[in-house]
């Protein structure tokens, strides 16, 4: 059988159309937006809702400069180029999407809230390198995407991102931040132990790899506390430096012991004996 070749043309050409579909889609959504909020000019518009709507592509948002709130979540997304140019954006909501790659979002400096959660972001690196720009940036979601399986990921992106005050609906706290200062900062971790006990913890880690127990580290065989020779295995890195503390933050006073000493009233009337006065010591951690 010959194949015919007009149906071959017309296969590719009705392929050709899929994008132009989409984007047509996406007109028509931003359009019926327009017409429900009254906007007559695009300086006017501060926000759109356009969530919910099957979108797989989003036509050039840069036409409304004033932008500062987007739904776009519930929809089947698998990028955002075409907000390189909303830089009033201050909200953007892209959760429960396909998203893979979030290149262009640093052209968003004034981003305060983005929601991420439940997306296809595996690269945690090219995500970092996308946000950590954006000095305004406060409450970031991103839980339910494949990065969030990796080693410390929560650590990691307090570190790369410390103005981030909320992630993943979880307020920051002060314990993480120091921790993360513990694992990533090494530098400034090495100059704040150092005061105590001069020593910091081996935590090198690799983004790239699977989330998974490191391996066990044992104190040094020569280690000794409280007479006893302690071999405890550490699962948890600030362990470690802990134990290191408790062995080299010591601080020891001696005095003498006035108990021992006779008065001399004593010493005349012989009531103590002559034994030597005795030294007290007294060691603090």
């Amino acid at each position: 059988m010959i194949p015919n070749p007009h149906s071959r043309s017309l296969r590719y050409a009705n392929l050709a159309k899929v994008p132009d579909a989409a984007l047509e889609s996406s007109r028509r959504a931003v359009e019926d937006q327009l017409k429900i909020c009254g906007h007559k000019r695009d300086a006017d518009v501060l926000e759109l809702f356009l969530s919910q709507k099957e979108l797989t592509e989003v036509i050039d948002l840069s036409r409304f400069k004033n932008l500062k709130y987007l739904w776009l979540h519930h929809n089947k997304l698998h990028g955002i180029k075409f907000l390189i140019r909303n830089y009033c954006l201050t909200e953007l909501y892209l959760n429960n999407n396909g998203i893979f790659d979030i290149e262009g979002l640093h052209y968003l400096p004034s981003l305060h809230i983005l929601m991420l959660h439940h997306n296809e972001l595996t690269n945690i690196d090219a995500a970092m390198k996308e946000l950590k720009g954006m000095l305004n940036l406060k409450n970031l979601s991103l839980y339910q995407n494949p990065l969030t399986q990796y080693n410390f990921y929560r650590l990691y992106i307090i570190y790369h991102l410390p103005g981030v005050e909320v992630l993943d609906r979880n307020q920051v706290t002060e314990k993480e931040r120091r921790s993360m200062i513990t694992i990533f900062n090494h530098e400034k971790s090495h100059l704040l132990h150092s005061i105590a006990f001069g020593g910091k913890v081996d935590a090198s880690w690799d983004p790239k790899s699977p989330f998974k127990q490191k391996p066990a580290q044992k104190v040094p065989s020569d280690f000794a506390f409280g007479n006893n020779v302690d071999k405890t295995v550490f699962d948890d890195p600030e362990d470690a430096v802990f134990v290191r503390s408790m062995k080299r933050s010591v601080m020891t006073f001696t005095s003498m012991n006035w108990d021992t000493v006779p008065t001399r009233e004593e010493k005349y009337l012989e009531e103590k004996g002559t034994e030597p006065a005795q030294m007290l010591t007294v060691t603090l951690r």
